[in-house]
């Protein structure tokens, strides 16, 4: 399969991309072996994240999946974040490869990762249910 229009678009155009050194909250997920690593940077103003930017080391469509992923969840409250889920994420890109559909599963797992990081760091509770990974790099055939 060719990538979309929209994963190129992304992959060659990335938003939002860089660090951020007084982030509210960092998610980094990934790893070595997979070859994709993500960490995403969010800013949170009274439960909105008004800014965000990601480092993604990895594929086309690792990086495109990040790069989507930031622009669905700017502005919005954290917990539409949490709602955030890969399937959008690659409907947003008009599809992905089956063999990298982990990209966007990695987007998703960041995003939650970036938002726990923010809650464990303001002593904020919530459902540890909702951060479970689902990523497990022995499948994904990387």
């Amino acid at each position: 399969m060719l990538y979309s229009e929209k994963v190129m678009d992304h992959f060659t155009n990335p938003r939002n991309v860089g660090k951020m050194d007084d982030a509210d909250g960092i998610g980094e997920v990934g790893n070595a072996k997979c070859g994709d690593i993500m960490k995403i940077f969010l800013k949170i103003e009274n439960d909105i994240i008004t800014d965000v930017k990601f480092s993604t080391f990895g594929c086309g469509s690792a990086i495109a999946s990040s790069s989507m992923a930031t622009e669905m969840i700017k502005g919005k409250p954290l917990s539409q974040a949490l709602e955030l889920t890969n399937k959008a994420v690659v409907e947003a890109l008009d599809g992905l490869p089956a063999h990298k559909l982990h990209c966007s599963v990695l987007a998703e797992e960041a995003v939650k990762a970036a938002v726990k990081d923010y809650y464990d760091k303001n002593g904020i509770e919530y459902d540890p249910e909702q951060f479970a990974q689902k990523h497990d790099c022995e499948h994904c055939g990387e």
